[in-house]
């Protein structure tokens, strides 16, 4: 059954056949808001570089990688530890530690408020550049699936491009540490939850642990083959699309026994509106059964979601 639901589709037919690439891609996302790419053009060495890079930084101190964080920017930015975010409604943490590079824009940048600096990463060599590199392959990427979506749903090609552009979007370079003892009874690698963005573009994890909640209730793994990319939506592709394109439960289980003692590493790229974009359904995706919800701008609507996943804290 999970292989029928995530049969993967080449990219290589977008270039032959753009609608019929958009149409395959919409019928996987309406399904399951998942989807799984192969022959993508995202070069294999920015991938490898990067992922050498992320296993050196998370092998540093404690101490230093703390000096990386900041809880002001919660956690949009640099290295958040281990235990500190949660899935929206669960209390417990998830078991992982990660890292944040987001968009280089200018100082004077009208966006400069809400889109902080990346921190530099002095003590791991290459890593700054194999991180951006990777950033701007899954940036340029991301773009082009947006046109497919564009097209399912009966929009110009270009309608994401000038909403994107200077998008909040950021670099996620996961570190789930291998787990000498039995996890703590209720906590998960990553518990259950939805990405709160436009599009996730995920880089297959060298350990399984990924499933999706599919309609009927059903968990599915999804396992994609070595080069893959897994693609789903998010919260706010839900919104401005009246929830035809849904954004799915998905959550990382802890590793059976025999893996406990691997770690898990995985590098998505969550693709963002621009900071000031109205997230507006759009007229020919509402219908009786999906109905409009009221508009926000998106940068509001991130606020408001990293506050329910524990990374700003509101004082009391």
């Amino acid at each position: 059954m999970t292989d029928t639901y995530f049969a993967p589709i080449s990219f290589s037919l977008n270039n032959a056949e753009p609608i019929g690439f958009a149409q395959a891609l919409g019928r996987s996302f309406r399904e399951t808001g998942f989807a799984v790419i192969t022959d993508h053009p995202i070069p294999q060495d920015v991938i490898g570089t990067n992922l050498t890079a992320t296993k050196a930084f998370f092998a540093l101190p404690p101490d230093v990688k703390d000096s990386y964080y900041s809880q002001a920017l919660g956690g949009q930015r640099g290295y958040t530890p281990f235990g500190t975010e949660n899935a929206k409604g669960h209390k417990a943490a998830d078991l992982k530690e990660f890292w944040h590079t987001g968009r280089d824009i200018p100082e004077d940048s009208p966006y400069a408020a809400f889109m902080p600096a990346t921190p530099n990463v002095q003590p791991v060599k290459n890593f700054d550049h194999a991180t951006r590199a990777l950033y701007q392959a899954f940036d340029l990427f991301g773009r082009d699936i947006l046109k497919a979506i564009a097209l399912h749903l009966d929009q110009d090609s270009e309608y994401f491009e000038t909403r994107v552009n200077h998008g909040n979007s950021i670099l996620r370079l996961l570190h789930y540490p291998a787990q000498s003892a039995p996890a703590p009874d209720g906590t998960f690698r990553a518990a259950a939850h939805e990405d709160i963005n436009v599009i996730t573009l995920l880089l297959g994890a060298e350990e399984a642990g990924l499933q999706v909640q599919h309609k009927s209730g059903d968990w599915l793994s999804v396992n994609p083959p070595p080069g893959a990319l897994v693609i789903n939506c998010g919260d706010m592709l839900q919104r401005l699309t009246a929830g035809q394109l849904p954004s799915t439960t998905h959550r990382v289980l802890n590793p059976a026994p025999e893996r406990a003692h691997l770690p898990r590493y995985s590098m998505p790229f969550f693709l963002h509106f621009n900071p000031d974009f109205v997230i507006k359904a759009l007229p020919n995706c509402i219908d009786e059964t999906h109905p409009a919800q009221p508009p926000i701008i998106a940068r509001d609507y991130l606020m408001q979601r990293l506050i329910e996943i524990g990374l700003v804290k509101i004082p009391v």
